[in-house]
C-alpha cells in the first residue's frame, strides 16, 4: 500500500504542501511540514510536483517500517 512521506531535514518550511494538501500536510513544532493523514490523493501528487526541494514522496508502506 501506498504512503506519504515527508523528509522533515530537506523540508524548507514553505507551506506549499500544506496549502495544496491542508488534509494531508500541516506544520510540525519547528515549522516543517508533516503528515497528518498518509492516504495518497490527486492533491498529495500536486503538493509532491510543487515542492521546491523535492521533499515529498510516496512510497509502499513496509518501505516506512524499515527505516523505524
Amino acid at each position: 500500500m501506498e504512503k506519504v512521506k515527508v523528509d522533515s531535514e530537506r523540508c524548507i518550511r514553505c507551506g506549499a504542501c500544506v496549502a495544496i494538501a491542508g488534509n494531508t500536510f500541516d506544520f510540525d513544532e519547528e515549522g516543517a511540514s508533516t503528515v497528518i493523514n498518509d492516504e495518497v490523493t490527486e492533491e498529495v501528487r500536486q503538493a509532491i510536483d510543487m515542492c521546491p526541494v523535492s521533499a515529498i514522496e510516496i512510497v509502499e508502506e513496509d518501505e516506512i517500517k524499515e527505516e523505524e
